[in-house]
């Protein structure tokens, strides 16, 4: 029998590379986003190629009302989750503190710490009764470190890591493992976003070296997850070879 996964953020990038990866590996997947049309392509191809089992929720996890409807609209035997993946996550605007926009704090805020928890308050509790399961945290070198004219986002990150932390302890008296990825320069939608779809800004981002790839982080996510009942991975940080920390990547001329 399939082990269920919840994977936030499945439509692009990460998300959609973990629910790949995971329905190869005997996962069935609930696949969550804003893009339905996205999800429901993925939902089929996953279907076709590697037998596993699907439900698309499509909504945005900044909303709360909308975030409560789609956890309620799980049928019974779909929320038995043992793997929740709470990857959703961006940041917008690349301003220093005195210029930045407010209301893209807002939505860093919104997806990267509420969002978070209002899925991680729907599902965990199940894994307590039940006494098992799996929360992995997607975070970022922003996590680990500040830079420049990205405080807001580093700070969410740095909040993601503080909860990793909180509800490792809270948890583990269930048997409940938490574990955190977070990843250093990933080639995805990511730097699109942040520059508001300006793809020449983002493509430069990437220049002169090899990042990681989505691939990279749903293949490590792979590993965390089918580790022995007696092992848990808490935290992984993982850079391109290129990268020695958040500002530091060595180009190639």
């Amino acid at each position: 029998m399939n082990r269920i996964a919840f994977i936030t953020g499945a439509t692009a990038g990460i998300g959609e590379a973990t629910a790949k990866i995971l329905g190869k590996n005997n996962f069935d997947l609930i696949l969550t986003g804003r893009r339905k049309e996205r999800l429901e392509q993925l939902s089929k191809l996953l279907e076709k190629e590697n037998g596993c089992k699907t439900m698309v929720l499509a909504f945005d996890i900044q909303n709360r009302k909308a975030t409560d409807e789609a956890f309620d609209s799980l049928p019974d035997e779909w929320k038995k989750i043992d793997v929740l993946i709470n990857n959703a996550g961006l940041a917008v605007g690349l301003e220093p503190i005195h210029e930045g926009e407010i209301d893209d704090w807002e939505r860093m805020i919104d997806t990267n710490i509420k969002g978070l928890l209002y899925i991680t308050r729907w599902v965990s509790p199940g894994m307590v009764e039940r006494s098992s399961g799996h929360i992995i945290n997607i975070s970022s070198i922003a996590g680990k470190e500040a830079y420049a004219n990205g405080s807001v986002y580093c700070a969410s990150k740095h909040a993601v890591q503080a909860l990793t932390q909180g509800m490792r302890i809270d948890l583990v008296k269930h048997g409940i493992k938490v574990s955190s990825v977070a990843p250093g320069a990933v080639e995805t939608e990511f730097s699109v976003v942040r520059f508001k779809g300006d793809k020449n800004k983002a493509d430069e981002v990437y220049n002169g070296f090899k990042p990681l790839y989505a691939t990279d982080i749903a293949e490590t996510i792979l590993f965390m997850v089918t580790r022995p009942a007696h092992v848990n991975i808490d935290d992984i940080l993982i850079m391109p070879t290129a990268q020695a920390f958040s500002r530091a990547i060595h180009r190639e001329e």
